[in-house]
């Protein structure tokens, strides 16, 4: 696994030793990165499900001007900080151990945010559910989704969101633009 372009092109990122952390392959990551290219260069980000960090570290390398990491795994919180340290961006960098879905409670004023949770269990759903009931991004903020493709996800407010999937294979890409502002 590597940061693909930007400040830190090339670095290798620390992977799990074990199987409890699933990272976003980069071909979905180029995918990913490319639908929001025009909404990452001075955006405050939220990695939530962090992992290893990967996704936030990649908005970070291409010009992101910070980025909150969320993972209540006190393994992954230590790829998190040790990936931050191996790029040189920790400086632009708050990671936090804590329960993601109890973490949005609080969250406001992103520009992007990133989840890529495990695929079992209904964490995903759980996570759009809260973001559809409060304001969590800023005027054309965007969210962005890795899930199984065969995951129904939940539709948030029309009124407030557009919301547009990606097909990679097995794994899915689901946007949610932030539109009512």
């Amino acid at each position: 696994m590597r940061v693909i372009t930007g400040s830190a092109r090339g670095r290798k990122l620390r992977t799990p030793d074990n199987g409890d952390i699933r990272p976003t392959t980069d071909k979905v990551k180029e995918a990913m990165f490319n639908i929001v290219q025009f909404s990452v260069e001075g955006a405050r980000v939220l990695d939530l499900f962090a992992g290893t960090g990967q996704l936030g570290i990649e908005a970070l390398s291409r010009g992101a001007a910070q980025c909150v990491f969320v993972d209540r795994a006190a393994e992954a919180v230590r790829l998190v900080k040790e990936n931050l340290r191996t790029t040189g961006l920790e400086g632009q960098a708050s990671v936090l151990r804590m329960d993601s879905i109890a973490y949005l409670e609080r969250a406001r004023g992103f520009d992007l945010v990133l989840m890529d949770p495990p695929y079992a269990g209904d964490l995903l759903e759980k996570a759009l559910n809260l973001i559809g009931r409060f304001d969590i991004l800023n005027k054309n903020g965007i969210m962005i989704c890795e899930s199984d493709r065969s995951l129904a996800l939940p539709a948030l407010p029309e009124d407030r969101f557009a919301r547009r999937e990606y097909l990679y294979g097995r794994i899915k890409l689901t946007t949610y633009t932030r539109s009512d502002l």
